[in-house]
């Protein structure tokens, strides 16, 4: 048997964590059995599609290198892959579904169906439809019609036995029919719900493993009944664990960032990645602008694998060590059998972990391009970058070292390197600058600093500590000022990286400008 999985996301909001952890579950078995991963858009819900989401879900899928065989872009031999361009397939079913007497047209009225589900409540009895209004024959559709009744069509669901499903993840499924209800499969406009479209389509591709999330695992009995019902083959099914919230067993949701930012480690992740969006001008209030979404990892500068890796691990372990793995590895070893069916909590603490682990490991020349695009964002470089500011940058990423743990973290590191004046902060100039002493130190480390030779960082440092022993000061002193001095901040590589970096002349005109700031300048 070919394998063919395929990840089938709405166009109804931005691609959420959860659903790329089933894309790239779908995408790993596909590729380790030499099968293919269909990326198909479900958008029956007119009401609830957003024209604008769907390229940024493909592009988010791009960027974490889960590519499709078949699907938007590529096109394939099972085309359209858009389920609103299928609706004479789903129209087709229905009325072969009619026929067979495995669906009938219904006329009851929401208020009618209230009242049977009411009268159900106060019996103390699950609700089934009584089936009161349903037509079975053509002459009884029009009466209805004539009395101004619109109909759906509904599933004439099982009353008694048993549904049974072997599913790859959660082993025998069983599912008693009279716990389902008759439900609607075409509506009253003519337009077909989900899970007729859904069924149809998984045939008509020739899916043969239904890969997808647990919440999912409800619709397996009247989706199974519609296959079994048109005469298709069912595809084997794994559901696969939530994707839960730190520390819960609740589903992961786009829709409670407030709530998820009274976890410690969550906020770190965001006050992180408004530093980087403040100096790129991504405004915090976007809707991609949050760490259950995707697109917030590409904004910020995360790795794509670090992320692939990260959730791969959310619900499947290889064994109880091994925790990075190539793409080549993660084929490899990737398993549905291992995969298990408890909830999986998002640890956003962990996945920073595995991104400084991969950013640590990294070429420096590859953290060259992933950067450089961020300094151009944010006004730094020029469009292009002229080689000696690309190597002032290398320079500087070599200095930081693991300090940059996503690629926007160069904004911190670079800016003042690229500027003529960088601005100075003003509380580090009032905690470094302003202490009395300091304006002597500043001049006579300038002194130094205009005579050393070689320009390099040990003879920097070793002149700084000779202008501190002659002054009977502390080096903190003198370190702290001369960063505040050369940067304008606290922070960034180095102290005497930076200035062999920024060279004799830029180090001695940012001394110089900073001697009127010191309290006795």
């Amino acid at each position: 048997m070919t394998v063919r999985t395929r990840f089938a996301p709405s166009p109804t909001g931005y691609l959420h964590i959860g659903g790329v952890r089933t894309a790239l579950f779908n995408w790993l078995f596909a590729r380790q059995h030499g099968g293919q991963f269909i990326l198909r858009i479900d958008d029956t819900d007119v009401a609830r599609n957003i024209d604008e989401a769907l390229e940024p879900i493909l592009d988010g899928l791009r960027w974490l290198g889960i590519d499709w065989d078949e699907g938007p872009g590529v096109g394939g031999p099972y085309a359209p892959y858009y389920q609103s361009q299928r609706s004479d397939r789903y129209a087709a079913a229905v009325e072969q579904l009619l026929a067979s007497g495995h669906a009938y047209r219904d006329y009851a009225t929401p208020a009618e169906l209230d009242e049977e589900r009411a009268a159900a409540q106060a019996a103390g009895k699950p609700f089934l439809y009584s089936r009161r209004f349903a037509a079975f024959d053509e002459a009884t559709a029009q009466r209805y019609q004539a009395e101004g009744r619109a109909g759906v069509v509904r599933l004439k669901m099982p009353r008694e036995g048993v549904l049974v499903i072997e599913d790859a993840v959660r082993g025998r499924v069983e599912f008693a029919w009279e716990r389902e209800q008759d439900h609607v499969i075409q509506r009253a406009d003519g337009s077909c719900l989900y899970h007729l479209a859904t069924v149809v389509d998984d045939h008509d591709l020739a899916i043969s493993h239904v890969i997808r999330a647990e919440e999912h695992l409800s619709n397996t009995p009247r989706q199974a009944f519609i296959g079994q019902s048109l005469g298709y083959p069912l595809p084997a099914f794994a559901h696969l664990p939530l994707v839960a919230e730190p520390g819960s067993r609740t589903k992961l949701s786009k829709r409670k960032l407030e709530k998820y930012l009274k976890n410690q480690d969550f906020k770190q992740v965001m006050d992180h990645g408004l530093k980087i969006a403040e100096r790129i001008g991504l405004s915090p209030e976007a809707d991609t602008f949050n760490p259950v979404i995707v697109d917030f990892y590409r904004e910020v500068g995360y790795l794509p694998w670090a992320i692939d890796n990260y959730l791969a691990l959310l619900g499947w372990s290889y064994d109880d060590k091994t925790e990075y793995f190539t793409r080549e590895e993660l084929i490899r070893c990737f398993s549905l059998e291992r995969i298990n069916s408890s909830p999986a909590s998002f640890d956003p603490k962990k996945l920073w972990a595995v991104q400084d682990t991969m950013m640590v490991a990294l070429p420096v020349d590859e953290k060259l391009q992933l950067m450089l695009p961020f300094l151009a964002k944010a006004g730094l470089l020029s469009d292009p970058p002229s080689p000696e500011a690309v190597a002032t940058v290398r320079e500087v990423i070599v200095a930081a070292g693991d300090r940059l743990k996503v690629a926007g973290d160069i904004l911190v590191y670079a800016d003042f390197f690229l500027m003529d004046e960088p601005p100075m902060d003003e509380a580090a100039v009032a905690k470094r600058l302003a202490k009395p002493g300091t304006a002597a130190l500043l001049k006579a480390y300038a002194a130094a600093v205009a005579t050393v030779d070689p320009f390099e960082p040990e003879p920097l440092e070793a002149a700084l500590k000779q202008v501190v022993g002659d002054a009977g000061a502390k080096v903190g002193d003198l370190v702290h000022a001369v960063r505040v001095a050369v940067s304008g901040k606290t922070v960034g590589p180095g102290l005497y990286e930076s200035l062999a970096i920024l060279g004799r002349e830029k180090s001695l005109a940012r001394l110089t400008r900073a001697l009127p700031l010191c309290g006795d300048g």
